[in-house]
């Protein structure tokens, strides 16, 4: 059965994992609009997690995930908090999830990892994994070198699980071409930081709004950690450190800091902007059921209309 029928979701949408920002209100509200909201743990201990968890469960009656960063030094208490919480479904990021898919597993919890390559989803799926994430590097925040066009398809064909397709994914015209790689359905986290229901700041929601297609860099391009930003003052400065040769765990806990100024303070020019480049196509702040609903619209007329000027 298709997990987004077994979770009874309207459509077949994850609200992207976005750490320091994807809290239990953004959650909610996407769950509640007929997708998949999905709470990032990022740094948060096991105290912080069950605090969400209680507030997204006090805001919607609908089932919500739990992204875990396996880098975290807190994730195998964190394994153990969703399984007592009896969390339906949960995505992982920065690694491999085969130590704890075991455990995930035998306590009926979905897993979904998040893979930038065909190789990563191999792995994940011979571990257990019910579906996979597959991210282009289009995306925001930690991406890979494939885009979504072209890693989607080579994914669908090399396992046998359903393909989540996510990067580069903003209205109806992104939902249909990932279908029609061949997934069965998608994520979006760019556009769903320009909501009514998410947190950020407002300097932050403006930026991602004045963005134009050639807004966003990568910082970290070469090293094991490179992350899509809109370009700001911090961009430069991270790339100029990297030239140094500073250590990249240091660096790695510099970009949360920066993402944190960023998301709580509004500061758009030490902060890190993650942002996806489909940024220059969002132009307005909406509500998560305006956002769902408009997408998917726009994906039935999409299709409808896909033969007529190629007949």
């Amino acid at each position: 059965m298709s997990i987004f029928k077994e979770l009874n979701l309207k459509y077949p949408i994850f609200q992207g994992a976005m750490a320091n920002i994807s809290d239990a209100k953004l959650a909610a509200a996407v769950s509640n609009a007929g997708g998949l909201g999905i709470i990032a743990c990022g740094s948060m201990d096991k105290e912080l997690l069950k605090e969400q968890i209680k507030m997204c469960k006090k805001l919607t009656d609908k089932p919500f995930g739990i992204n875990l960063m396996l880098m975290s030094p807190y994730v195998s208490d964190l394994v153990d908090l969703v399984i007592e919480e009896k969390i339906r479904l949960v995505t992982t990021g920065a690694g491999n999830p085969g130590p704890y898919m075991g455990k995930l597993k035998a306590a009926g919890i979905i897993v979904v990892p998040l893979v930038p390559s065909v190789a990563l989803a191999k792995r994940v799926v011979r571990s257990g994994a019910d579906a996979v994430v597959v991210e282009g590097t289009e995306a925001g925040g930690h991406i890979g070198e494939l885009t979504t066009m072209a890693l989607v398809p080579q994914v669908v064909d090399a396992v046998d699980v359903e393909v989540i397709a996510a990067g580069g994914i903003a209205d109806g015209r992104g939902v249909a071409a990932a279908f029609a790689l061949g997934a069965s359905g998608i994520q979006a986290g760019t556009a769903f930081l320009v909501t009514k229901e998410c947190g950020v700041h407002d300097n932050y929601k403006k930026a991602i709004i004045k963005a134009k297609d050639t807004s966003t860099t990568v910082t970290g391009r070469g090293t094991a950690a490179p992350v899509r930003v809109l370009k700001n003052k911090m961009a430069k400065e991270y790339n100029r450190i990297i030239k140094e040769g500073i250590d990249l765990i240091r660096l790695e806990y510099l970009t949360l800091d920066s993402l944190k100024k960023a998301a709580r303070d509004g500061d758009m020019e030490n902060g890190s902007l993650m942002s996806g480049q489909i940024s220059g196509m969002i132009t307005e702040e909406v509500s998560c059921a305006e956002l769902i609903e408009k997408m998917f619209s726009e994906f039935k007329t999409v299709v409808k209309n896909l033969g007529k000027n190629h007949g």
